[in-house]
């Protein structure tokens, strides 16, 4: 490829570019996907040990672009879920059965959702992926974007959607600022097995030190019983943790987490995170639609970045497709309006209902204390209240669009 024109240019082959590739691909768009690391080094077993919570509406989404298929049988369904502090009576016991929707959503490895997209992406012609490759050059004209990679490959598109993540450096060199906040936090993930299954069950514990969640796997030959944990803590401890050897790292787990599991042992190694939120200043610029983390990367807290950046996803992907069919420009000011006007609200509510959260568990005045005591309590005790954050959890509230509906683009 010396020179190619197609209809929308993909930067960033991470989860979140995939599937959106996998989406427009899927109705005969041609889209170019450029990724600084060759694709296989993304499934690779060590890239990336954090597993990813998927919610039923992102399951029907990933269903309905071809993608699911390859990760279905190692998802694991999450069929309750418990939140609360612990050594009080705050606490919230969602359960599936209370709703007629199937599981409240599945886990499933990093790796395995890369590969899933990989594989579905090998029945899509249209999708040309350049790995390794990085783009030397960006313009742009009233009618197209055009980049010229590193080899000297040039490519242009009417659209360009940038994929490449919450630190991306394309966002910067298009203009678009981002708000960052550091939450002096790190993320210490990793499988743990333990002697007793887990029947399904996902819990998150708020300590005034961070957040604590045990999300269940599916098992393996060797560990029949496998949980994740994300860990969240301040950054000194994390390091010390993060450092203990195996079984006393193990241990620590066991001391928060308890004997409900039987005895931990650590399955596998280590991966820590820094936590910190961005918020680009714009969802989109002339010829240009940022997508997922780009746009907007959040605390872990809730387990909803993924399931955001799908939704990201399946808006653009519907308004590019749709304009591509009425032979319209799938890149002009009206379309990206459409986007941004779509997404913003979403990804501006979801910052601050995890930043909020995190702020406020970690905080052990009393009054604060009391009052998400008292507030866990009372959503326990109100049936409609419990269902209304299961669907929104779930992902199935608000203006969805077609694929998060079970729908083609």
């Amino acid at each position: 490829m010396q020179q190619s024109r197609c209809d929308i240019i993909i930067l960033g082959g991470g989860p979140t570019g995939l599937a959106l590739a996998l989406a427009l691909g899927g109705i005969g768009a041609e889209v170019l996907v450029i990724e600084a690391r060759p694709l296989e080094q993304l499934a690779d077993d060590a890239h990336d040990g954090r597993v990813t919570a998927i919610a039923a509406a992102s399951q029907r989404m990933l269903e309905a672009i071809g993608a699911w298929e390859g990760m279905a049988a190692q998802a694991q369904p999450i069929l309750d879920i418990e939140v609360g502090e612990p050594g009080t009576i705050g606490r919230v016991h969602y359960d599936h059965a209370e709703l007629d929707e199937g599981p409240l959503g599945w886990i499933v490895e990093n790796r395995l959702i890369r590969r899933a997209l990989i594989a579905a992406l090998a029945a899509c012609p249209g999708v040309t992926v350049e790995a390794p490759a990085r783009a030397a050059t960006i313009d742009r004209d009233p009618s197209f974007v055009r980049l010229t990679l590193e080899d000297g490959t040039r490519a242009q598109a009417p659209l360009l959607a940038v994929c490449e993540g919450r630190f991306s450096t394309t966002r910067g060199r298009l203009g678009i600022r981002a708000r960052q906040k550091r939450y002096g936090q790190t993320g210490i993930v990793c499988t743990l097995a333990h002697e007793k299954p887990h029947h399904g069950l996902a819990v998150e514990r708020f300590f005034a030190d961070g957040p604590f969640a045990m999300l269940p796997m599916i098992g393996s030959a060797d560990d029949p019983h496998r949980s994740s944990i994300v860990w969240a803590l301040e950054d000194g401890l994390a390091a010390d943790v993060g450092a203990l050897a195996g079984d006393a790292f193990a241990a620590e787990v066991q001391a928060r987490f308890g004997d409900m599991y039987g005895r931990l042992t650590l399955s596998g190694r280590r991966w820590s995170y820094p936590l910190v939120l961005v918020r680009a200043e714009s969802y989109t610029t002339d010829r240009v639609a940022l997508v997922g983390d780009t746009a907007c990367g959040i605390h872990p807290i809730a387990g909803q970045g993924w399931n955001l950046a799908l939704r990201d996803v399946a808006a653009l992907a519907e308004i590019t497709a749709d304009r591509l069919r009425l032979g319209l420009d799938p890149g002009d000011a009206a379309a990206l309006a459409a986007y941004a006007g779509w997404r913003r609200f979403d990804g501006t509510t979801l910052v601050a209902v995890t930043d909020g959260i995190n702020g406020l568990f970690a905080n052990d005045v009393f009054p604060l204390a009391l009052a998400r005591e008292t507030g866990l309590a009372m959503v326990e005790h109100l049936p409609p209240a419990k269902r209304f954050f299961m669907r929104h959890a779930m992902g199935l509230l608000g203006d969805l669009p077609r694929t998060m509906r079970g729908a083609l683009v």
